[in-house]
């Protein structure tokens, strides 16, 4: 797309998405689908390898019989330059690096052009929940700076916003703690809100060690923009009153995004509303969701990104600097239309706040970040919100290292290594405490956990460590909240 076309087309969209008209979205990724096949020498070559001819596809459904493409049986198997548009590298101007589950780099070009489209997601939660059109804003950037995509992408997207005319400023002391807590309280005076862009409990540990510093949240209109982690609405609760936030479901937004194309969609004031009515009534959730468990629910442009499922999976399409076409991310979870939702909120009473006409999606989040124990599938999740009760949220940070591990006869024990928060103490009394808090959130809302798993066996074994401790907690690198049986890295 032309430069200049695609800025001014940005600049005149509306910051909430109209209601997508299902005939031109379906022509749109049918487009989009010939245009990467003419233009982009892996997909070509992808796709003839398996006798795929695209003169073939004209419809949705001809589309929905395609191929899926993969990061390994795509991304890793062609020559970078071949995966980006015209076959040229330098089409683009920054490329974003992730490390993946093996820790081998993986590399995502973008342009311009790629960054206005995730804007529009920024654009959504800044204008529709923050009013961040009318309010002078200072935003911080707390996501890892560096090769990421995170800060960079961050940066750059609310910038973008800035330059369109909303009243934002940026300032991007990433993941540096002492850093954010310098330029927090010299800077935030000066404008009406502050919004914090980070990851969960990054932020989480810097509200709780800005408090303990004398840091007054609450002065500074806080809001928060989170990514990376499925979150409970306990744990929302209690970032609002520990910040300030008067109204959790407009002053927090999540972003679902990946490193291979940006940001697929973000809460929104309906999403967020939906999502606290389901943490309530378990029993809806399970008829919604198809497990009771509370995934990330979040609204999206079919238009921008095209999202379908394949076995309780999520793939989806999308223009990015390497276009993606079926691309299957293997994240756990559903799509629900706008009007699907409604309905079913409807039939239980509920009537969700006001919000874009656009549909859902739901992320449970990936298999592999699990842990099997006797059969039964445990979630960080479920032992998230045992550590968010009142009585232990207040001496730990929220982090912890789920495994299992074997005794001396060789029995299976659920492990959990807890963070404390600076300046705590472990103790025999604590340690029983989290113990039966976990195990009790585990019973209440893992019911796999509940039926599989021995009673004998059910207590977890938890050990508490000290901030940053280096065998679990490594400062500077993103938390794996799970770890494989024999896995002693940090």
């Amino acid at each position: 797309m032309d430069v200049v076309a695609a800025v001014q087309e940005f600049l005149a969209r509306p910051p909430v998405p109209e209601a997508p008209d299902p005939k031109a979205v379906e022509a749109g990724v049918i487009e989009l689908f010939h245009r990467v096949a003419r233009t982009v020498p892996a997909y070509a070559d992808f796709l003839a390898r398996r006798g795929v001819e695209p003169g073939d596809v004209r419809t949705l459904a001809d589309f929905e019989r395609l191929p899926l493409t993969t990061k390994q049986d795509y991304h890793v198997r062609y020559r970078l330059p071949d995966l980006c548009r015209d076959g040229r590298l330098d089409g683009c101007d920054m490329i974003a690096v992730s490390s993946g589950s093996t820790g081998r780099p993986t590399y995502w070009p973008r342009f311009l052009t790629d960054e206005l489209e995730v804007a529009a997601r920024f654009e959504q939660v800044f204008a529709d929940g923050f009013a961040a059109d009318r309010r002078r804003t200072l935003a911080v950037v707390c996501f890892p700076l560096g090769t990421w995509v995170g800060g960079i992408y961050t940066t750059a997207c609310v910038r973008h916003l800035a330059a369109k005319g909303y009243p934002i400023t940026v300032v991007a002391p990433g993941n540096d703690k002492e850093e954010i807590l310098r330029v927090v309280p010299d800077l935030a005076p000066h404008f009406e809100q502050t919004v914090l862009l980070g990851y969960p409990p990054f932020l989480k540990d810097v509200v709780d060690d800005g408090l303990r510093r004398g840091v007054g949240w609450s002065s500074y209109q806080i809001k928060l923009v989170l990514a990376g982690e499925v979150f409970s609405e306990q744990w929302r609760d209690l970032m609002a009153a520990r910040a300030g936030m008067s109204s959790p479901a407009r002053d927090s937004a999540a972003l679902y995004g990946t490193a291979d194309a940006g940001v697929l969609g973000n809460e929104t004031p309906m999403s967020v509303g939906i999502r606290r009515f389901l943490a309530l009534d378990p029993d809806a959730a399970q008829a919604l969701f198809g497990q009771s468990r509370l995934p990330t629910l979040v609204q999206y442009d079919p238009r921008s990104r095209f999202f379908e499922t394949r076995d309780g999976t999520l793939l989806f399409s999308g223009d990015n600097g390497i276009p993606l076409i079926r691309y299957h991310i293997a994240d756990e979870g559903g799509l629900i239309g706008y009007d699907e939702m409604l309905e079913f909120c409807a039939a239980r009473g509920f009537t969700p706040p006001p919000g874009p006409p656009l549909p859902f999606v739901y992320v449970f989040g990936r298999t592999q970040f699990t842990v099997s124990f006797f059969g039964a599938n445990v979630y960080p999740e479920n032992v998230t919100v045992g550590l968010e009760q009142p009585e232990i949220s207040g001496w730990v940070t929220g982090k912890f290292v789920l495994q299992v591990v074997t005794d001396a006869d060789h029995d299976p024990v659920l492990a959990v290594a807890v963070e404390l928060a600076p300046g705590e103490q472990p103790s025999p009394d604590r340690q029983r405490l989290a113990a039966d808090a976990i195990r009790t959130h585990l019973r209440l809302l893992n019911s796999e956990f509940a039926h599989y798993v021995p009673e004998p066996r059910q207590t977890p074994q938890v050990t508490l460590h000290p901030a940053g401790d280096p065998a679990y907690f490594p400062r500077g690198v993103k938390h794996r909240y799970t770890r494989a049986p024999g896995d002693r890295r940090g």
